[in-house]
């Protein structure tokens, strides 16, 4: 056990954020802490990081107990960063411990090989830093550094550019980072994808798999939550339920309890009212008063089941369309994406080509500044473009704009539906804003003061509205939290039209896509399956390629090898020493050969999905395949020096 939280309570302005939470952290724990945008998560996470106390009625209450071998590290936007210290510098200060002891064992090393009265004191402290220093890994910082810096996504020739010039993305993948180079048996990360890209985040997965201690994650990002975490704590209405398993485990689990919740309340109700009748009908008569007092006072004993709230206020989201498309719905051919114009124009992506057909959903990914965004509007003739872009017949567009510049921001919510739809009452309008969770005095809000999210269930509110029969979205997850974004890619799952759309949201992309469009800049690649399936195809490309290298390295050794035999001995003792090292060269050849049939076999194996979702299988196959790849290098190694 790493950390222990009995009956923790926090009020604000006389408001109970937390009620009675529990929860218990041990060594190993992946943990995804979710809920609604103000439910308490981060007040939560700054209770368990003694940034916040709780509050306390009783001796018994906002009791925090850690191990004594705790050691938390959180990440807060770009916090615990050194403005005036370069990359590298940042990097090896988590290591000043161990750079002290290098620096006293390179001062003994002199001291030893001097004539010193006191050499025996000084040969028993190098050996205790010495000890000290190879437990704690000090060997291997650098390579520690390179490794993480690598994967979070900077080159070395950013190493001594100074933090201060860092873009506040760059710096919270910095404060990744460290805390990852740090190693607490504790880290908590509050939103650690929000600035990193599809490669990054790959590699962040692949890293906190392994993590030695145990995570909290606060993510929106439910394909990163699947992929790491091994149980989700949610906190609505105050309370925090745990649920073992990943995301998608959790969904099918809190609909379970939900439903079992709804049942037991709907039980407890029926119970209630016939208490109720009992000590109405029984109280003032003599014979059955009491009775009826008893029954009374059961009822005041009676522990009150919640009723469950459905989350996004009963959003019903729904998008159809009245005109009937052909099948053959687009077809683009060497399409570029471009910004600027004339001498100043610059190709972003070219020789872009696809074809989209009736009631298919195309997500298209590629790097940051590929001109994802850009290329929506130029499908849309919107802006300037090369090449062939094709539209059927009876083709009615319905766009959602990520950052929704087709509001008037001076307009409340209803106003802005009244410009769009004149002839609609304001009694539609409101029950259609209700639908997508827009309720109350919210309502006569400007939409230009309104969250981010709110501005998207407007957006979405219109095209309900629109009735299109292909819908292109940029992003139309990005300021929403979980269960808005359930909400929309319900609606989206539902919806029989075609859908063209643009996400960083990988769970959306899976969800909802049938093809994945990659643009990079030399042109694009069509996946026809769901982002899953993408990431299957690079994997296994990534596989083929490094045998191929190996393939290339044995090549060349070999090569190296044969030339190193045209320079034969002539004694008689030299041709014996010659046939003794090829035969031990062609053993090893051989056993080379056998391990490498083993190695190429465990490599297609950790791309199957019964393996690749075990991780203790995926484990066990990893060190496998690293334990092949050291003794393949040793009999390289061997050959070399009898070659020699």
């Amino acid at each position: 056990m790493l950390l222990n939280l009995i009956n923790i309570n926090k009020f604000y302005n006389g408001k109970q954020i937390l009620k009675n939470i529990n929860l218990t952290i041990d060594e190993k724990d992946r943990i995804g802490l979710i809920g609604i945008n103000g439910c308490g998560k981060t007040t939560l996470l700054r209770i368990l990081t003694e940034k916040e106390l709780p509050d306390r009625s009783t001796e018994k209450d906002g009791i925090i107990s850690y191990a004594a071998k705790t050691s938390i590290g959180y990440l807060e936007q770009m916090s615990g960063l050194d403005r005036e210290n370069t990359v590298i510098e940042e990097m090896k200060a988590v290591f000043n411990h161990l750079n002290k002891t290098a620096e006293r064992m390179r001062e003994l090393e002199k001291l030893m090989n001097s004539e010193h009265s006191e050499m025996q004191m000084i040969t028993e402290e190098y050996a205790k830093l010495s000890s000290y220093y190879e437990s704690n890994d000090g060997y291997n910082t650098d390579i520690k550094i390179k490794t993480v810096l690598n994967g979070m996504g900077f080159t070395e020739k950013e190493y001594d550019r100074a933090i201060s010039g860092f873009s506040g993305g760059e710096k919270t993948r910095l404060a990744i980072a460290k805390l990852l180079l740090e190693e607490p048996n504790l880290l908590i990360l509050d939103e650690p994808t929000n600035h990193l890209d599809f490669k990054t985040v790959l590699w962040l997965e692949d890293y906190l798999k392994d993590y030695k201690g145990a995570l909290i994650i606060v993510s929106h990002d439910r394909y990163f939550l699947d992929k790491v975490v091994t149980s989700v704590c949610e906190i609505e209405h105050g309370r925090l339920s745990r649920y073992k398993g990943n995301y998608t485990a959790f969904t099918r689990l809190k609909s379970d309890a939900v439903s079992r919740q709804q049942k037991e309340y709907e039980a407890q109700q029926r119970e209630i009212a016939k208490l109720e009748d009992f000590i109405a009908r029984n109280k003032v008569r003599a014979s059955t008063a009491n009775s009826a007092k008893s029954r009374e006072k059961a009822l005041e004993r009676m522990e009150l089941i919640d009723k469950p709230v459905s989350a996004f206020n009963h959003a019903k989201i729904r998008f159809e369309y009245k005109l009937q498309p052909p099948f053959d719905i687009l077809n683009v051919k060497d399409a570029d994406i471009s910004v600027g114009s004339g001498n100043s124009r610059k190709v972003l992506a070219q020789n872009i080509s696809f074809e989209i057909k009736r009631g298919e959903k195309l997500g298209i990914i590629g790097d940051n500044g590929i001109g994802k965004s850009t290329f929506l509007k130029v499908l849309q003739g919107l802006i300037p473009h090369e090449g062939r872009i094709r539209w059927a017949s009876n083709i009615k567009i319905s766009y959602f704009e990520q950052e929704s510049a087709n509001l008037d921001p001076h307009n409340t919510v209803i106003d802005e539906l009244h410009r769009h739809y004149p002839l609609m009452t304001d009694l539609e309008i409101r029950s259609l804003l209700g639908s997508v969770g827009i309720t109350g005095e919210n309502v006569f809000k400007e939409t230009g003061v309104i969250s981010g999210g709110e501005r998207a269930k407007v957006c979405f509110a219109l095209m309900m509205l629109e009735k299109g029969n292909v819908l292109i979205l940029d992003e139309p997850t990005n300021h929403l939290d979980i269960t808005a974004k359930e909400a929309i890619e319900e609606a989206l799952a539902e919806y029989d039209g075609t859908i063209i759309f643009v996400s960083h949201d990988r769970y959306l992309l899976n969800r909802i896509s049938d093809k994945i469009l990659e643009i990079r800049k030399d042109g694009t690649e069509i996946y026809n399956g769901d982002f899953d399936y993408y990431l299957d195809v690079n994997k296994k490309r990534e596989i083929a390629a490094q045998l191929a290298a190996n393939e290339l390295k044995r090549a060349e050794e070999a090569k190296n090898i044969a030339e190193k035999k045209t320079a034969a001995f002539k004694s008689k003792e030299q041709r014996s020493a010659e046939a003794k090292r090829r035969n031990r060269i062609k053993e090893l050849e051989k056993e080379i050969d056998e391990k490498q049939e083993m190695l190429n076999a465990l490599q297609m194996e950790i791309t199957q999905e019964e393996v690749y979702s075990d991780f203790v299988l995926m484990n066990s196959k990893c060190t496998e395949i690293n334990t092949l790849k050291e003794q393949i290098d040793h009999m390289f190694d061997e050959i070399i020096e009898l070659s020699e």
